[in-house]
């Protein structure tokens, strides 16, 4: 794995993974901009660093670090989430008759240790093509990869990244919002 310890901020960080409530829906990548534009409403309210992220269609993987002795994930995905919901709505696409559109729960994991936080980041590159979006992961263009290939980290290998909840599940819980 390559060692992207130069990429961490001061902070707690946190794996997260965000749905969209229909599981077969395309609205994240078909109207990434306002993703987009939600992240960075969030980021300005609250600010937080994205140290990698990945979008697919129906849902996201975000890997955050927030600053020191901050812990509130769930005000900062409640914006991103409200944001996103707006916007779609203002394009008259919300297609829940209450407007919802994201699933209430986000799981997410809290990042210790810098074995986890390599694994996470493999994870996040490499889930499109898990998901069977693309055959390599610098082939998916809504991934924060190309940042990291840009720095001169190397792309990863899917087939070798397990997740730390795999071999530590108490580590994995779900936040509301």
């Amino acid at each position: 794995m390559t060692d992207y310890r130069d990429n961490r901020v001061p902070g707690g960080t946190f794996f997260f993974t965000v749905r969209l409530l229909d599981r077969g829906s395309a609205l994240l990548t078909e109207h990434i901009s306002a993703f987009g534009e939600a992240m960075r409403l969030a980021r300005v309210r609250k600010p937080f660093h994205v140290d990698a992220w990945v979008v697919l269609p129906n849902h996201a993987h975000t890997i955050w670090t927030l600053p020191p002795g901050d812990h509130d994930c769930s005000s900062r995905w409640r914006a991103v989430k409200i944001a996103f919901s707006k916007a779609l709505r203002k394009a008259g696409m919300a297609d829940a008759s209450d407007g919802a559109v994201w699933e209430r729960h986000y799981r997410h994991y809290r990042v210790q240790e810098d074995q986890d936080y390599k694994a996470l980041v493999d994870y996040v590159h490499t889930d499109a093509v898990r998901h069977g979006h693309c055959v390599a992961p610098r082939e998916w263009p809504w991934s924060s990869l190309h940042r990291f290939l840009s720095a001169g980290h190397a792309q990863p290998e899917a087939e070798l990244i397990v997740p730390p909840w795999v071999t530590r599940p108490q580590g994995m819980v779900l936040a509301r919002l």
